[in-house]
């Protein structure tokens, strides 16, 4: 039986309950066409470049599954190439959940988060720790950001896919809403102005 990325994803069990559901004929169309990505490409490298938040997916040797915000400068989560994937890991803390999460099953998800765009990709892979290299920490570092720089997180891309946008309530970072303010602060101050002018 050949394979195709998607299923990282979509087991026999998640195949059987879509054919019960409907949807099967469908996936196994897209399936036929190609599929899921399996490498990074310039719409992935530009999505990463501009954002400054992810949720890490790992989970112990039972199975046990965890889920972590990482956030950083925008475009923290860094192309190394087409299968590579790498962050720098601030400190937090000090529960080490995901690390330790990491030495016992290599399995890792990213799930990347645009709320202003209504945008979301899943990332399936591996991920390794590394803590002994100073070339990569520094590639991954911004000297801007305040946060410290524990070690780094190296992600190998086995599988990713665009998610449809439903039901993604709209959010906006401060860097994203900081400008409008500004902009807001300065007309109100320009038609106070204008208006004081007027009763003088």
């Amino acid at each position: 039986m050949s394979h195709v990325p998607s299923d990282i994803a979509f087991t026999p069990a998640v195949k059987a309950i879509q054919s019960r559901k409907g949807s099967r004929n469908s996936y196994a169309r897209m399936e036929q066409s190609g599929g899921w990505q399996t490498t990074v490409t310039s719409d992935l490298s530009e999505f990463l470049a501009d954002l400054d938040m992810f949720y890490l997916g790992t989970a112990n040797a039972d199975g046990q599954p965890y889920i972590q915000y990482r956030g950083g400068p925008p475009g923290f989560l860094k192309v190394i190439d087409d299968r590579t994937l790498a962050f720098a890991d601030f400190g937090g803390n000090r529960q080490y959940i995901s690390v330790g999460n990491l030495s016992e099953n290599p399995k890792a998800f990213l799930f990347l988060m645009d709320y202003a765009n209504s945008r979301r990709v899943k990332v399936w892979g591996t991920a390794t720790v590394v803590e002994d290299d100073p070339e990569l920490l520094s590639k991954l570092s911004n000297p801007a950001y305040p946060g410290r720089v524990e070690r780094a997180v190296v992600f190998t891309v086995e599988a990713w896919d665009v998610n449809c946008p439903q039901h993604i309530h709209k959010r906006f970072s401060q860097r994203q809403v900081a400008p409008v303010i500004e902009q807001l602060q300065a007309r109100i101050a320009a038609l106070e102005a204008q208006l004081a002018a007027r009763t003088d």
